[in-house]
């Protein structure tokens, strides 16, 4: 299979030479359901990073990268499902600097069908996939079983890419937004992009995660990744639970009408599964008067809607 090499040695994580758009764009957009309440409604075109790397795929995995290069590490182990933007990114990752990647896939059933075109782009970016049962996948985190799913020596990144080091790369879109928006608001998949985007915000501002899953147990998980990455809780932020239309990967008419309506008014079509949520979210809350007028209200947009590319 013909591969796309870089100019770097394998195993170096020489990301400037990858060219990132940094800072990402900001974009204002005149719609009608926030500034008849005086709002304003900013894009936070974090799509638009890198082809390969878009969104919070680059501000969580160039860290991680760059802690895999300084300890000498060759390989990258790292889990999804069978649609992971995750495992797509850190493929092409691989691909694009020099290392090896293994992709751990949930369902082993999954080994015997054709690969869907997330799973196939992976492995034509040499990714080398392990389809592992769904029980055993659960257990992913436990030490003996990821002893036998990591060979020696490999650097090994969570499932979505969130830790501590994910949580310190998103800090910067915090930065990076501080001074020109009240609110802003995030898909949430993992929790690490918001983790960090709370810390990097100024103290005025506050971040609202939108969750993609059911189960309410994400607040949790962002409080640890605080304390991992900061040593305690920075910035204010808080979870909407009710805009995850039925869970991960699922989608409604109502949603996919939203979307296409977007589309319609400002020409960007939306990515279904966590962008189109999110902005669904921060609208309805706006409708509802949850914003007081002259908030100036940041979207962040995390992926695109090409086949293949979602968000957190």
């Amino acid at each position: 299979m013909d591969r796309v090499t870089s100019d770097n040695p394998p195993g170096t994580a020489d990301t400037a030479a990858l060219r990132p758009l940094l800072p990402s764009p900001l974009v204002e957009v005149a719609d009608e359901r926030f500034a008849r309440r005086g709002l304003r409604l900013l894009l936070k075109r974090d799509d638009l990073i890198h082809p390969d790397l878009p969104g919070n795929k680059w501000r969580k995995l160039e860290p991680n990268l760059r802690e895999a290069a300084a300890a000498g590490t060759r390989t990258l182990l790292t889990f999804g499902g069978a649609y992971s933007n995750h495992l797509r990114a850190t493929a092409a990752a691989g691909r694009l600097l020099g290392f090896g990647t293994i992709g751990v896939v949930r369902g082993d059933e999954l080994a015997d069908l054709p690969l869907n075109p997330s799973l196939a782009q992976c492995a034509a970016d040499g990714m080398r996939l392990r389809f592992v049962s769904r029980s055993l996948y659960r257990r992913k985190n436990e030490p003996d079983v990821l002893a036998s799913l990591a060979p020696p020596g490999c650097f090994v990144v969570p499932e979505g890419g969130s830790n501590a080091a994910a949580a310190r790369g998103c800090a910067e879109l915090g930065r990076e937004l501080r001074g020109v928006a009240d609110v802003v608001g995030v898909a949430c998949g993992t929790g690490g992009t918001l983790a960090g985007l709370a810390a990097g915000l100024a103290g005025d501002q506050r971040a609202i995660g939108f969750p993609v899953l059911k189960g309410g147990f994400l607040g949790e998980e962002i409080r640890r990744l605080q304390q991992e990455a900061f040593g305690g809780a920075r910035g204010a932020w808080t979870l909407e639970d009710r805009f995850h239309f039925g869970g991960y990967a699922k989608r409604t008419p109502e949603l996919d009408a939203f979307a296409e309506d977007f589309a319609a008014r400002h020409g960007l079509p939306l990515e279904p599964l966590y962008v189109a949520k999110m902005l669904y979210g921060l609208t309805t809350l706006a409708e509802e008067g949850a914003f007081p007028a002259g908030t100036t209200v940041a979207a962040v947009i995390t992926g695109g809607a090409g086949v293949g590319w979602a968000g957190p």
